[in-house]
């Protein structure tokens, strides 16, 4: 097994903290590109395990998620009653291996702010409070995504599934679009999915 970090903004940890998200899509590049191109290799050979293409991993790997944050002193405090560790008590928290800092996050965060919070790209491992294992991997079109992986992204409707397929199919290209993608390239994308493996400091 092996585990790597990925990204997420506030809204996906949000719908993955709720069970609502269980799939993340993220362009193809590279060698994976190449072969799906030039070589004209199929997408479920482009996706096998045994070619190991895929940066993210393979069913039964993991993901760590990084996410924004914020990160204090813990002042040599010392908790053994169970009860959160710095000024804000009641929130989902980390502790640093040596005990030395503490993480907050900024998704579910309801008080005043900390200040400044530290962009995911910063979070170091031991803060994480969420990860994912993978179960399939597969490649595809983005626009081949159907209604049932739209609400597996974590998309959500007011109205009954069979009637809302157009309008979940307009929120994912727009949440696509405002996130740095181009639906309308179309391109070739890793289709990952996932469960939960382990969450810390809830």
């Amino acid at each position: 097994m092996r585990e790597r970090p990925i990204l997420f903004n506030g809204d996906m940890v949000r719908a993955i903290l709720t069970g609502a998200k269980t799939q993340t899509r993220r362009v193809v590049k590279g060698h994976a590109l190449d072969w799906l191109g030039k070589a004209q290799f199929t997408p479920e050979y482009v996706a096998s395990p045994g070619n190991d293409l895929c940066p993210f991993g393979q069913p039964g790997d993991r993901l760590w998620v990084r996410e924004a944050h914020a990160i204090f002193p813990t002042h040599g405090q010392h908790r053994a009653d169970g009860e959160r560790w710095g000024p804000w008590s009641g929130l989902p928290t980390t502790i640093s291996p040596m005990g030395g800092e503490i993480a907050y996050y900024r998704e579910g965060f309801d008080r005043s702010g900390p200040g400044r919070w530290r962009p995911s790209i910063h979070m170091p491992r031991w803060a994480c409070r969420l990860v994912l294992e993978i179960t399939a991997v597969r490649v595809e079109r983005l626009q081949a995504i159907s209604t049932q992986d739209c609400l597996a992204e974590g998309i959500t409707t007011r109205f009954k599934v069979a009637d809302a397929a157009d309008e979940l199919r307009i929120q994912f290209r727009d949440l696509w679009n405002d996130t740095g993608g181009d639906w309308d390239s179309n391109p070739w994308v890793w289709v990952i999915e996932f469960k939960r493996a382990e969450v810390t400091g809830d």
